[in-house]
């Protein structure tokens, strides 16, 4: 038995809780992975044991191969990329904050938001009062259609607030070749390098997202050089690669067991 651990939401309210009725099961395990640092220490606070980080895959070739991206926003326009459900703790109210902050200064730049849910009462006000244009809410889509937003967009954006163990969009953004604003938060900060593949920005704070945004919007060439660090940086999170550690976890564990 392996157990592999991803939860992470700052304090471990969520495992003392209910620590009494997963021992039987923890007891029983003969290997431990953790996708991160942040969750090898979110569940090592209740659950103390020896853990083998393995981060979480991301199909890098399916999201690497050349896709056309959709006409309707291939007009000339910047497009601005959000992919999450649309929960309170994914941040899109900042990203919006951000957006509207932009929007006078470059009338052509266009948000777009993939995810299943409702923006949420806030959104939506903040959409009213600013009158906000050129904000596209696409729902739910396939994993092919994700590719070819991924394609559409020039600059992928994750402003999450937090209780995140790993950010899987970001590889996935790195993968397909965009470069990134994100925030600072400890699952994020695993899988990007600031400066580097992209910009992380302290969460909740729509004022940095704005100004990390406008470096990118007016720098083509910083945008270039960040989303082929990105392509370079995602490998280590190939399928191919994850898989082999998984399966030594596998072995090791039988091998204790035996």
């Amino acid at each position: 038995n392996v157990g592999t651990f991803h939860a992470f939401h700052g304090n471990g309210r969520m495992y003392r809780y209910t620590r009494r009725f997963i021992s039987r099961w923890f007891n029983k395990l003969d290997g431990r992975i953790a996708v991160s640092n942040a969750a090898l220490r979110y569940v090592s606070g209740s659950f103390p044991g020896d853990y083998r980080i393995v981060p979480n895959g991301i199909d890098v070739d399916f999201l690497s191969q050349e896709v056309p991206p959709f006409d309707a926003f291939n007009d000339g326009k910047l497009n601005i990329l959000f992919v999450g459900r649309l929960e309170k703790r994914k941040g899109l109210k900042y990203l919006l904050q951000a957006f509207s902050r932009l929007k006078w200064e470059y009338p052509d730049i266009r948000l777009i938001v993939v995810g299943a849910g409702n923006p949420g009462k806030d959104s939506y006000r903040i959409m009213a009062e600013r009158n906000l244009q050129d904000v596209v809410f696409v729902g739910r889509v396939s994993e092919e259609a994700k590719r070819r937003y991924y394609r559409t967009a020039d600059i992928f954006c994750a402003p999450n607030t937090g209780k995140e163990s790993f950010g899987i969009v970001l590889g996935e953004a790195m993968a397909s070749g965009r470069p990134i604003v994100a925030s600072n938060i400890e699952g994020f900060a695993e899988v990007i390098t600031d400066g580097k593949e992209g910009f992380l920005v302290p969460p909740k704070n729509d004022e940095a997202l704005a100004l990390a945004l406008k470096r990118l919007i007016d720098t083509p060439e910083l945008r270039r050089k960040m989303a082929e660090r990105g392509k370079i940086s995602v490998q280590r999170f190939r399928w191919d690669s994850v898989a082999a550690q998984v399966v030594d976890c596998y072995q090791e564990a039988i091998d204790r067991h035996d």
